[in-house]
């Protein structure tokens, strides 16, 4: 008689602890484009499917509606900023695509077996429509579970052009980001 085995072992791919970005540093006008730095926070994958096909993280902005896929004028304010009601300012002010980026140089992943792979070394856009993948783990590597460690402080970094100005009072630049854990490298 023939059967199917499933292993009792198999299990899911799935975030361990998902990345997320930090509050960024506030940013004093001068009239020059200036470059703003916080460190990346960590992030753990943990893949028990058994499967041995890999995986991969990436990051892009969600233009989904309500949200912005890039650094846009918001009212974080139940009550509205003035004028402006809570959310995203129809017609506010936006910074360009690619304004947030992405450098892992020097940071790695921990964990048991052959690590995966960190792949913003020369830097990642964050803030663009386009997925980016950020991590990657090759076919029969990667299971377990695995952490990020090592990001340096300047590896978000924001460029802000001449053009910023000044928002509403406690008006920000908000952004909506996704990271995707995928099946395969």
């Amino acid at each position: 008689m023939l059967g199917r085995l499933t292993p009792a072992w198999a299990g899911s791919l799935t975030f361990g602890t998902a990345p997320a970005l930090p509050a960024l540093p506030a940013i004093t006008l001068n009239a020059h484009s200036q470059m703003t730095h916080a460190t990346m926070t960590n992030f753990a994958v943990s893949d028990t499917t058994g499967g041995g096909a890999g995986w991969n993280v990436t990051v892009a902005g969600n233009g989904a509606a309500g949200m912005s896929a890039v650094f846009k004028q918001y009212c974080p304010n139940a009550g509205g900023c003035g004028a402006d009601p809570l959310g995203y300012v129809t017609g506010g002010r936006t910074l360009p695509a690619n304004s947030l980026t992405l450098d892992s140089t020097g940071a790695s992943f921990t964990g048991v077996g052959t690590a995966p792979t960190l792949k913003c070394n020369a830097k990642c856009n964050v803030d663009s429509a386009v997925a980016v993948k950020v991590a990657s783990a090759a076919a029969a590597a990667g299971a377990g579970t695995w952490t990020t460690t090592g990001f340096s402080a300047t590896s978000l970094s924001l460029s802000t052009p001449t053009t910023l100005r000044t928002l509403a009072a406690s008006e920000v630049y908000r952004v909506n980001i996704v990271w995707t854990l995928n099946t395969g490298p």
